[in-house]
């Protein structure tokens, strides 16, 4: 665990988060997003990725196949969920609870939401 001066926090948290889901999504896919943001808030993350479609899965699409793109991507996140989840874990050190995947082919995004157990650790909160 690392010690609270040295755990990322605010914006280097933000793009450390994105960093290691495109490092995941290349790894397994041979083929990793060419944008992604993350942000947090509360127990909450949210990755969005941008241009994450391999050719093949865009000629499909084109070719009237959206919907085994899509099923074949819901599969693709099961493969990944455990190691984005223990990613997540090991950057916030909180335990993820919930992992929730959506994915739209045009435009060509994905949101991924992550739901700690508790408040992403070094936050601060301002009232709403």
């Amino acid at each position: 665990m690392a010690s609270p001066e040295l755990r990322p926090t605010g914006g280097r948290l933000n793009q450390e988060i994105a960093n290691a889901v495109v490092r995941i999504h290349k790894r397994f896919l041979g083929h990793g997003p060419t944008k992604a943001q993350a942000f947090f808030r509360h127990n909450y993350i949210v990755v969005v990725l941008a241009d994450r479609l391999t050719e093949a899965e865009r000629s499909l699409a084109a070719g009237g196949e959206s919907e085994a793109v899509l099923d074949m991507r819901l599969r693709y996140e099961r493969m990944m969920r455990d190691e984005q989840v223990s990613a997540i874990e090991a950057l916030t050190e909180a335990k993820v609870d919930a992992f929730l995947s959506g994915h739209h082919i045009a435009p060509d995004l994905t949101v991924e939401l992550f739901v700690l157990d508790r408040q992403v650790p070094g936050e601060q909160v301002q009232a709403d």
